[in-house]
């Protein structure tokens, strides 16, 4: 006699539904995930890849509203959780009545709190900027100074606040990694590392000289609107047929602005070699 199949077997319970597709996490600071041991490319495809970035935006340039080194100063430490466009937003009028630290003291705390309120840690901030505002003019003659370990001292500055300083103001060939830059340097393994210092450190050593200078600008540019943390936009990359990430979706043709950013490297080297 056949006995009769349990209601449990897999049969019985029909079946089993399919597994959800998980995506991989984006690398963070807080969960950088499975670190490489160096960059996934070699000298000439890192040449390339600044080569591209260069050809598709030659000058580029940061997005936070400033009139002179301390405005800037300000506006990146008040940057620090905030986005660039809420930032511009509430030191509009900030900065026409105090451009200066002077100015920024006699306004006081509690005004200076008002008119950033619409940003996030706004009280905390406020604080720093008088705080900062009052070392400048103790320590520094009112200037900002053209020093990271000195920028560093200031209230509410750290190294990433000091390097976009001494880069965008001082003209100087820093690396001011934020979550953008980590992610990047992480996610198509250009230089990878556990720790922000450790990614700046890396791309420190596999960026080409003659790039220096604009390459946080470059890459934080892309990392914001392009290889984006949910979702990277592919087929708007520049760099795509250059990419090594594991991430990297499938196209049957390479999109149509990195060709274009390709015959502009191309004809930029046809007019070096002449």
């Amino acid at each position: 006699m056949t006995q009769a199949k349990s209601p449990t077997s897999s049969k019985a319970r029909g079946p089993s539904p399919a597994k959800a597709k998980t995506r991989r996490k984006a690398p963070s600071v807080d969960n950088p995930g499975k670190i490489l041991k160096r960059s996934r490319y070699s000298k000439a495809e890192v040449y390339r890849i600044f080569q591209r970035f260069h050809a598709d935006n030659p000058e580029p340039e940061g997005e936070l509203n400033y009139v002179n080194a301390f405005t800037l100063l300000v506006a990146v430490v008040l940057s620090a959780q905030a986005t660039d466009v809420g930032v511009n937003r509430a030191t509009g009028h900030l900065f026409q009545i105090a451009d200066t630290p002077e100015k920024m003291i006699a306004l006081g705390e509690d005004r200076v709190r008002e008119e950033i309120r619409t940003i996030g840690l706004y009280k905390t901030k406020a604080k720093n900027v008088i705080r900062l505002s009052e070392q400048l003019v103790r320590d520094h003659g009112g200037e900002v100074p053209e020093d990271r370990d000195a920028l560093e001292s200031l209230a509410g500055v750290g190294r990433k606040t000091a390097n976009v300083v001494l880069n965008i103001y001082f003209g100087h060939p820093t690396i001011a990694v934020d979550t953008h830059l980590f992610r990047l340097g992480n996610r198509i393994g250009l230089a990878p590392g556990k720790t922000p210092l450790d990614v700046e450190k890396a791309m420190e050593k596999v960026i080409p000289p003659e790039f220096a200078l604009h390459a946080h600008h470059w890459l934080i540019l892309h990392g914001r609107y392009i290889c984006k943390a949910r979702k990277p936009e592919c087929r708007r990359c520049v760099i795509y047929d250059l990419c090594k990430s594991p991430e990297k979706e499938p196209f049957d043709a390479i999109p149509e602005v990195a060709l274009r950013a390709r015959a502009q490297v191309e004809r930029d080297e046809r007019e070096t070699a002449d």
